[in-house]
Order: C-alpha cells, then sequence, then structure tokens
C-alpha cells in the first residue's frame, strides 16, 4: 500500500506535473468566463519556470544532501560485507532491448567491484527488486548479473536481493538475506543524495552500517551562479525534492527514526 500511494504521492507533487496541469488548466480556462483565473494560472507557472530556470534551487538542495555524510577516504581495515542499493540498472529496457541498459548511479557497481576485489572475504549483497507498479515482475537483481560478470565479479558469490521496491524494503529484505552478525563492519553503497534516507531506513531496519557515498552531482562550498537552462533547473529541483518528500514520509510513517538522519560516532 506504501508503495503504490508514494508513486500517487510523487505524480500529484512533481513539479513538472504541476506547472504542466497549471498551462493546461489555464489555456482551458481562458475559453471560459474564468479568463481571470486562467491568465493567473499561466503567469504563475511561466513566472514558476522563468525561476526555476536561472535559480539554481535544486542543485542547492542536492548539494545539501550529499553533503550530510563526508565521503568515505579510506574503508576500514577490515570489511565484513558490502550491500549495494539498487537503481542501476532498468530491468524492462534490458529485456525489451537484449542488452543492458545502465542509468546514472552505475558508480555504485564500480565502487562494489573495486571494493569486492579490495576484500575477497566480504559479503556482497544487491539489493534491488522492480519500483515500477506496472511491471512488477521485471526485477533488477536479475538484469544486472551480466554486469557483474563483465566487472569479473563471480555472481555465485553475491546475495541478489529481488523483492524490494523502495528504500526501506532494501534494508529490510537486504537485512534477512545477509544476516549480519553483531559487529560486523557492513559498507552501504549508494548515491551521496540518496545516503541520508537509505542510512536512516537501515538504522531502522536494525542494520548498523557505514555509510559510502558515491555518485556526486555537485561540489562542496562552490558558488552557484545563475544559470538559463529550464530542463537542468526543473530536473535537478525534481531529484532534489523527490528526497526531501521520501525523508518526510519515511519519517512520518516510522521507517526512519529521524527526519534528516545524520553520522553518528
Amino acid at each position: 500500500m506504501f508503495f503504490s500511494l508514494s508513486k500517487i504521492l510523487w505524480f500529484i507533487l512533481n513539479p513538472g506535473n504541476i506547472i504542466l496541469i497549471a498551462f493546461c488548466l489555464g489555456g482551458v480556462l481562458a475559453w471560459t468566463r474564468w479568463r481571470r483565473l486562467s491568465r493567473w494560472l499561466v503567469t504563475g507557472a511561466a513566472i514558476t519556470g522563468l525561476i526555476l530556470a536561472v535559480v539554481p534551487l535544486g542543485t542547492w538542495l542536492i548539494g545539501v544532501l550529499e553533503d550530510r555524510f563526508p565521503p568515505l577516504r579510506e574503508p576500514p581495515a577490515r570489511v565484513d560485507g558490502i550491500v549495494v542499493a539498487g537503481g542501476i540498472v532498468n530491468p524492462v529496457m534490458t529485456v525489451d532491448h537484449g542488452q543492458i541498459s545502465v542509468g546514472g548511479a552505475v558508480e555504485r557497481l564500480f565502487e562494489m567491484a573495486a571494493l569486492a576485489k579490495r576484500f575477497p572475504r566480504a559479503k556482497l549483497v544487491f539489493s534491488g527488486g522492480s519500483g515500477s507498479l506496472l511491471e512488477p515482475d521485471q526485477k533488477e537483481a536479475t538484469a544486472i548479473v551480466p554486469l557483474f560478470r563483465l566487472l569479473g565479479i563471480d555472481p555465485n558469490r553475491v546475495i541478489f536481493e529481488d523483492q524490494s521496491r523502495n528504500t526501506a524494503e532494501n534494508a529490510i529484505f537486504s537485512y534477512r538475506a545477509a544476516a549480519p552478525k553483531a559487529g560486523e563492519t557492513w559498507l552501504l553503497i549508494t548515491s551521496a543524495f540518496h545516503i541520508p534516507r537509505a542510512v536512516g531506513s537501515f538504522r531502522k531496519a536494525g542494520w548498523r552500517v557505514t555509510p559510502y557515498p558515491v555518485d556526486y552531482s555537485t561540489r562542496r562550498n562552490a558558488a552557484l551562479p545563475l544559470q538559463f537552462n529550464f530542463s537542468y533547473g526543473l530536473g535537478s529541483l525534481n531529484g532534489a525534492l523527490h528526497e526531501f518528500v521520501g525523508l518526510f514520509f519515511y519519517w512520518v510513517t516510522g521507517k526512519t527514526d529521524e527526519f534528516f538522519p545524520a553520522p553518528r560516532p
């Protein structure tokens, strides 16, 4: 139920959808006696679009997320296991075209491959089911197997968790699959902007992991000059807002124990 509601809620809150609906509704009302309301809607949507094109709000918000946890410059001397959150391969496109369709978060897998070779005794867990409401049978954990072979990792060494549909389920099902023991050191690899929600979910599941953020898209302490790029401004705001909305509702529904998880000793 939570999974389906989250998809519906994001459809409603998506800034791009809101702007498009305002334009469409304004266009329809322009042909009725509600022309004044039409002007307000179209003007408001146009001003919002201009702000998104010029002001790098989304970039700033993503930077806040990425800087919440510091990068792990050097992993611990002993690593008992490595868990990677999905979101790397599009399983639907992979099956449809017969070749691996990789997204923008492939750094997660690159780091896992490097660490797997550095720590040959470490357990490996890849967590990724289907995030699609329409095609739930297409599992990322299945589609990504050939990519492990290309990176020189024996798939038989990897625990593939294919039931999770979101971050909270990544944590719960990975914990069950890996069965970590007390005192073990586990690295959690995911994109830097996603680390706060992922860490909060794993803590709530009872798993104390060491965050390993990768896939950065912003520079620390960098100036944010004005720009004129609507598609980039809208896209970055979509990504940041999606994550902050997720953090809020995970906290409200008890899937994390704090709104904005931070590093702990």
